[in-house]
Order: structure tokens, then C-alpha cells, then sequence
């Protein structure tokens, strides 16, 4: 990973990928959706801060744990913007997270467990199958391995 001296307070883009690691187009891609900023010179060049660096590495994390970016976005908002995400704002941050991470693993959990029973039967029947059918919610509206337009209401 190249230095950058401590003497330099703004990035270009291509140091900001080279230190972050993440690729120009993920970096215009973040500063579309408003999760990190930077100000234009009058070459109309792209210049980062430093705390971008820390901002950038935030947004990573937290896409590796499967946090959406718009949640991503609202925690950086609650940030300052003129200093870098620390220890503490990644921890308080983090544990909002945990509870939807948790449920996130009951779901894949009980995906995996009923993908399994799936290949064992092979049906994927439209009316019994838990994946293809949760709950059996169809079966109760209508018989048959697939869903009809109703004209007079639009959908089964």
C-alpha cells in the first residue's frame, strides 16, 4: 500500500484507491450515492480528504457484513464531516447493525435447512414447497402449480 506523507490533506482518486484499496469506480460510485465526498479544483479534478480514507474503509466493512449501502449512508450521515469514523462511531454503529445481522442468519439459516429438504423431495411443488411457496400462502387462495391473473382483480 503506497504512502502518502502527512504533509498532503487532500487525495487524488487514484491515491484514494491505492491507499483504500477500492477501485476508481467504486469510489465515483460512493460519491454518487452520497456516502463520501469531495470538492472539485478547477481542472474539475476530484480532491478527498484524508478522513475519506477512514470513511472508505467504513463503507468496506460494512458491505463485507451484508449492511445495505442506504444504511451505510444513514449511519455516515449521524458522522461530522470533518473528522475521520472512529473506534467508538464504528462500535455504537455496528451495534445497531447487530440485531437485523442476527435475523439475517436465522433467514439463510432456515434457507439452507429447507433447500436441502428440497433436493431430498425434488418436487418444488408450487403448493407444498417452503421455498418456492413460504407459509403455503397460495395454496389457500387457489389450487393448481401456478398463479393465474384474476381479470377482475388483477393478480391471484
Amino acid at each position: 500500500m503506497p504512502q502518502i506523507s502527512e504533509k498532503i490533506h487532500e487525495l487524488t482518486v487514484g491515491q484514494l484507491s491505492a491507499r483504500s484499496g477500492a477501485a476508481v469506480s467504486a469510489l465515483h460510485f460512493y460519491e454518487s450515492k452520497g456516502l463520501i465526498s469531495s470538492r472539485r479544483t478547477a481542472g474539475n479534478q476530484r480532491r478527498y480528504t484524508r478522513d475519506t480514507l477512514r470513511r472508505v474503509a467504513f463503507i468496506r466493512a460494512a458491505q463485507r457484513v451484508g449492511i445495505p449501502l442506504a444504511t451505510i449512508r444513514e449511519a455516515l450521515a449521524e458522522l461530522p464531516e470533518e473528522r475521520t469514523p472512529t473506534r467508538e462511531d464504528w462500535a455504537r454503529l455496528s451495534e445497531a447493525w447487530r440485531s437485523e445481522l442476527d435475523e439475517r442468519i436465522k433467514q439463510l439459516n432456515r434457507l439452507r435447512d429447507h433447500l436441502t429438504d428440497c433436493i431430498g423431495c425434488g418436487c418444488l411443488s408450487l403448493d407444498t414447497c417452503v421455498l418456492s411457496n413460504p407459509g403455503d400462502v397460495f395454496g389457500e387462495r387457489r389450487a393448481g402449480s401456478r398463479l393465474l391473473v384474476d381479470k377482475g382483480r388483477g393478480s391471484a
